[in-house]
């Protein structure tokens, strides 16, 4: 007669968690979008305004604000030599990005388009845990099999 309301949420939950993109996935589709954006400037810097490539730097700079972000604020999900290196990466892609804009130079752009291919790389890279458990999960469980 009436619909249980908690197997209704489960129900579309994970029709929504099929839907979504996984986040690592997702940071990793941000990132290569950040570093086609950066290429195609160098590709095109000679046509380039300052606004240009103000406009560029500034969407990575914001896109890396967000790791920076997240590495700060939650301790508790990452290792801190994990949380320190991606600081320290943040740092160094701030400090490119200003020098780039204070001293424009295409080849400057090399390294953070380099980096940012990298790192989604490595976000989009399954796991070799994940890939694991996916292959143990398609053996046939164990146990005899007594065949006459």
């Amino acid at each position: 007669m009436s619909n249980n309301p908690y197997a209704n949420a489960a129900g579309k939950y994970g029709k929504t968690a099929k839907e979504t993109t996984d986040q690592r996935d997702l940071e990793g589709q941000l990132l290569l979008k950040a570093a086609n954006e950066l290429q195609r400037l160098h590709d095109r810097w000679d046509e380039a305004t300052p606004e240009d490539i103000d406009n560029v730097l500034t969407y990575n700079r914001k896109l890396w604000m967000l790791f920076f972000d997240t590495a700060i604020e939650n301790t508790d999900n990452r290792p801190v030599d994990l949380r320190n290196n991606i600081v320290n990466l943040c740092n160094f892609i701030f400090k490119r990005s200003l020098n780039i804009l204070s001293e424009p130079s295409r080849e400057k752009l090399h390294v953070l388009m380099d980096i940012n291919r990298q790192v989604a790389a490595g976000l989009m890279a399954k796991p070799a845990t994940a890939q694991k458990v996916q292959k143990t999960d398609e053996r046939p469980q164990g146990g005899s099999s007594t065949s006459a």
